[in-house]
Order: structure tokens, then sequence, then C-alpha cells
């Protein structure tokens, strides 16, 4: 094991006990900090780990917390505040004002490691979460106590932690992160472990690394099987100096024109599957690069992004259906850090906002019966439901059920036309405003299908009665039959489409309204989000439930 110093440090009258390595890198180099969890966890069982970073160069340091290890204090008086202050002052002390730092935090440092990336903002470059934990913001500054306080409380609140500053944190940070997830684990929920993925898949270059015969106690485990340690440590060290995209940027560089180069780099609003970067280039021209981070859709990459190529080359010039150009695609990330589309930049921008509502609705309307019109060579695939009666859960209630009850059939007789079987208004584009509000480009083909047009015109009815009220929802056939679209089922068999879409939403239908909320729709809670879901199942099944 690489030699490891100790060093105590004086921090409101206590003593801090810790230990660092010097990698050799000289000054300026990355220094890793490692946080235990915690009980009765503390410095010790990470010197391996730490260690680990060392060997690769790194300045790496831990310590005990107040309460812990060979640090005084009482971890009943201790808090998640004085956690991150501990931090920040052993940070500070032992690590150059500007250097850059990878943070490592286990089980209750996973918020301790959110604070940080707050605090330290862009001097983070990388981020390693083991079985992180978030909390509510009234327990930032309530002692511990010994079990059965108001901390105890305050965690113990069923869901208390969807409001965790910490995940706001996660969610704005841009640099390399690694979730390392135990095959078991029976202190942090899986609903906390999947909101911090959210989280992190929202800017960061993600990677989740499972270790499938583990359980919560990370520090341990990874003390204990080298070939795991040093795999986690391969993972959050990997293409440091571009934020981990050191694969994709060079993917990027050899698809541009002969002389052209990178100059910046902007997320952009509005995107759930995927990342979606702008990338300005040096002549005064832009592309995106679509990135898939989000492990579900990693997995199903070769087939989406291979599917919205082809879409993409297809639709090429077609008058009445704006959408990107295609540069460039690597589906399976042979070559990229993650699978990735580079595509043209469009005009325009996504509208959630009220402003020209009514106008903007005809225009959907009459945009996805131009999509309709499509006849290509070969269908696409068919259409896949994304819920079951099997699948879906409700709040409950005879509503819900007797919707659930629709969607147990088999599915109803259709023509079938092509779909975008995700239209709605994140995935569209619009340039001017009054009379001059125009479509300028409809995006996202990952899930183009062959099936009937109820089922996008659901999708799109469902998307609008969640923003702007169930009554939009309910009036978006009217609209789409208006503009001249194709001839839609009526009374029980309408209603199953209909239904088969909304209840993909149910019971969270905040999860996917996410990025509504990043374009300014702040006021789309869930509470707003589950009031109007209910009140548009229940006007569906009023007005074509009765055939």
């Amino acid at each position: 094991m690489s030699e490891l110093t100790a060093f105590t440090h004086a921090h409101d009258d206590e003593r801090l006990s810790g230990v660092h390595g010097d990698g050799g890198a000289g000054p300026g180099a990355v220094t890793a900090v490692l946080l235990h969890g915690a009980g009765t966890s503390g410095k010790d069982r990470l010197f391996p780990l730490l260690a680990e970073f060392v060997n690769r160069g790194c300045h790496a340091l831990a310590f005990d917390f107040s309460g812990h290890g060979d640090s005084t204090g009482a971890l009943r008086e201790s808090s998640l505040r004085r956690r991150f202050e501990q931090a920040v002052a052993v940070i500070d002390a032992h690590v150059g004002a500007d250097g850059p730092l990878v943070l490592v935090g286990f089980s209750m440092s996973g918020h301790t490691v959110a604070d940080l990336v707050r605090h330290y903002d862009d001097r983070v470059v990388a981020l390693g979460l083991c079985a992180p934990a978030v909390y509510a913001s009234e327990a930032w500054d309530v002692p511990f106590g010994t079990g059965q306080g108001r901390f105890s409380e305050i965690i113990r609140t069923p869901d208390s932690w969807r409001t965790a500053p910490a995940l706001d944190a996660l969610r704005t940070y841009e640099g390399r992160s690694v979730l390392v997830v135990p095959g078991s684990d029976t202190v942090i929920p899986s609903t906390v472990t999947e909101a911090v993925q959210d989280a992190l898949t929202a800017r960061a270059q993600y990677t989740r690394f499972e270790l499938p015969d583990a359980d919560h106690g990370l520090g341990v485990w990874l003390r204990d099987h080298a070939g795991d340690r040093r795999g986690v440590v391969d993972a959050v060290l990997t293409g440091l100096g571009d934020q981990g995209w050191t694969a994709t940027r060079a993917w990027v560089g050899k698809q541009l024109p002969e002389g052209r180069t990178v100059t910046g780099t902007s997320l952009l609003s509005g995107g759930w599957s995927s990342q979606m970067r702008r990338l300005a280039l040096d002549d005064g021209t832009a592309l995106v690069l679509r990135t898939f981070v989000r492990p579900f859709f990693r997995r199903h990459a070769p087939g989406l992004l291979a599917r919205e190529a082809l879409v993409l080359r297809l639709l090429a010039g077609r008058d009445g259906v704006p959408v990107p150009e295609p540069v460039a695609v690597d589906a399976t990330a042979e070559l990229c850090d993650h699978p990735s589309l580079l595509m043209s930049l469009l005009p325009g921008r996504v509208r959630v906002d009220e402003e020209d509502l009514e106008r903007r609705l005809d225009l959907l309307a009459a945009q996805l019966v131009r999509i309709h019109d499509v006849v290509p060579d070969e269908p696409p695939r068919a259409y896949q439901a994304w819920t079951s009666a099997a699948r879906v859960r409700t709040p409950g209630g005879p509503l819900w059920e007797r919707a659930v009850d629709v969607i147990r059939r088999d599915p109803p007789s259709y023509e079938g036309c092509f779909l975008h079987r995700d239209f709605h208004p994140g995935n569209v584009l619009f340039t001017g405003a009054g009379d001059e509000l125009r479509i300028s480009g409809v995006v996202d083909w990952v899930e183009t299908s062959w099936g009937p047009a109820d089922l996008d015109v659901a999708h799109c009815s469902t998307a609008l009665a969640l923003l702007h009220g169930p009554a939009h929802g309910l009036g978006f056939r009217e609209r789409y039959e208006a503009a001249g679209g194709r001839p839609l089922a009526t009374g029980p068999d309408h209603l199953y489409w209909r239904l088969l879409d909304a209840l993909a939403y149910s019971p969270d239908a905040a999860k996917l309204a996410g990025p509504w909320r990043a374009l300014g729709r702040t006021d789309l809670t869930s509470e707003v989000l589950g009031g109007r879901l209910e009140a548009y199942v229940a006007g569906l099944v009023e007005r074509y439930g009765r055939g």
C-alpha cells in the first residue's frame, strides 16, 4: 500500500483526524477526497481505496468526521451542516486554493458531496457516489441525536428526501460522475438511488457501476475486494481533462468538415431521455450532439439511435416535416463515451408557456397530420405499448380501476400509419410569435413506429393535459380532425388508445416533467400534475366510455 501520512486539523473546538497521500504529480494535481458514511463508519476502512488513488498519481485524503474514529466530538451533536463545514475546513487546509477535486462519498456523505459540489463548483472534476443518501432540507441543521429525535423523525418521513437540495446540486453538475450501486441495500431505498441517477444523468458524464454481490457497506467491500476497488477508481478517473468526454470529443472532431473545430458547448434544455448539447464551430455554425447517458436508454441505444438516423435521412428535405440533418451516429458507443448522434442545429425553441397557446395547439395538430401523411418505402417497426393492465400502478379508487379495465382487452383493430410516437410540445421547435408563429423543427425520432393515428393523438393529448390543463388534452382530437387528420376510432376503441397512453404517466406524472420545469414551468408540482392527470382520465372515461 502507498505510504499515507497522518494529520490532525483543529476545527470548531474539535480535533479532526485524517490521513493523506501524495501521488507525486506535483502542484495542481487532482486531489481525491474520500468521505465515510454514518454510524460506525470511519476513515480506516477507506485506506486501500485512498492508496489506489495515490497510486494513480492523485493527491488523496480522508478524515474522520467529529464523533467518528480518532476525531473528537460526540456523534449525537453532529449534523449534515457540521459534516459539510468540517469537510470544507479540511479541504481548504490541505488542498491548494484552486486545485481540482475528486469527491468520493459513502452513504450519508453522498449528501455531503452534493453540498461540496455546490460550494466548490467547477473545481469538482469527478464524483464517486457509493450507495448515497440524500435528505430533506429541514434535516440540514438538526443534530443527529441518538436515533429518536427530530433528525430521525425527518428522515423517516416517507418521501421527505424527494425535495432534497442535494438532488438539485447533482442535477446541475456537468463533470464526471460514477454511481456505485450494491446488489442488495437495506439502508438506501431503490427510489433514492434512482433519483440520484436521474439527477446525475441530466448533465454529467455518468456511469453506473454495479457490484451485484455487495451490500450497503461499500467501504468495507472495496477494502476487501481489490479488483472492484481498482474498477471504481478507473471509472472515476476516466477522461478527467475533458470532464469524462475524451472519446466523444475525438469522435466529433473526426466528423467535422476539414479545418473546422468546436469552440464551445452548451447544454440544451428540454431533454429527458438523453443529453442534448449545442456545439459551436469556429465558422459561426453549430451542430447538436445527442448522447444517451441513462442506463435504460444506453442499453437500447443501438436500436433507438440507428432508427432515428434512418428516419432523419428518410425525412430530409421533405416538405412540411422539418427535421435535423444527420451527420454521424455511433449507436453502440464503439468510439464514443456514450451512444451518440451528431446532427444539424435547427432554429427555434421549445415552447411550454401559455403565450400564443391556441395558435400553437393548432400548429401542433396540423404538424401531426403531415407526419401521418408520410408513406415510407418500408414501414418502421410496429408500435410498442408503454404500459399494460398488468404493469400500471395507480392511486387506487373506482375511476382508476375502471380506466385500467379499459386496457385489459386486446387492442382494437386499426389502419396503420407512420407515427412519430413521442410527439408532444417538448419535441417541437417554434419560431416567431403571433401571426408569425411557425413550427421550425420536429425532433426526437427514436420511437418512430407504425400504428394507429389515435396513439400519436393520445400521447400529445396527455402532454397537453398535464402542461396546460385537462380541457386542452381532451380537445386535441378535434383540432387534429379539423386539420384534416386521418380517421380516428370512436367510443371505447378510441378510449383504449387514450388511456393506454395516459396510464403510462401514473402514478408519478411529475417524473417526466423535469424538462418542463427546467423551461420555466415551476408551477408543475407533483400535486398539480397528479390532479390534472386524474381530471383528464375522468374526462376521457366520461366522453368515450359509453359505447
